[in-house]
């Protein structure tokens, strides 16, 4: 789907606020209600507008360390690829897994209450069966908040 300019402010209007009502999104991207809503709904349907989510922060003074670790499988099997997913699918500390191409195979991002959760979710994830050759852990010091619009075109 070929995205306008207009359907980009829609996009960017809905990542600022994603709970704004459809008459709000309307004025704000200068559109009739009805012809703003014909955009979102195509948009939806074309999959471009995958779903609308909330940040939740539980604890927002509750201790977290936040780790990046790239991983690398054993081997490179269908089957072995399910197995790890599998594996990471079912520990709700891993909040992101990316499959890349290059020299890993996936990066995760993990967020815990402290190092020694991390370690024993990794010490977790070694069992042989889940099939990780090796590991690289990174500590996050600092997240930059990126307030654009994350668009692909």
């Amino acid at each position: 789907m070929k995205l306008d300019p207009i359907d980009l402010k829609i996009v960017a209007a809905l990542q600022r606020d994603g709970r704004m009502t459809k008459l709000k999104l309307a004025e704000t991207v200068a559109l009739s209600p009805a012809a703003c809503w014909e955009r979102l709904r195509r948009m939806e349907e074309a999959g471009v507008i995958r779903g609308y989510t909330a940040i939740v922060d539980l604890a927002p003074d509750a201790p977290r360390t936040t780790v990046i670790v790239e991983i690398s499988l054993k081997s490179h099997q269908q089957a072995d690829f399910r197995r790890f997913e599998e594996a990471v699918a079912r520990e709700p500390a891993i909040v992101a897994c990316d499959a890349t191409g290059g020299g890993i195979d996936y990066i995760m991002r993990v967020v815990v209450p402290d190092i020694d959760s991390y370690q024993r979710l990794i010490d977790r994830l070694l069992d042989p069966a889940i099939g990780i050759e090796r590991y690289y852990t990174y500590v996050v010091t600092k997240s930059i908040p990126i307030t654009k619009a994350h668009l692909s075109l």
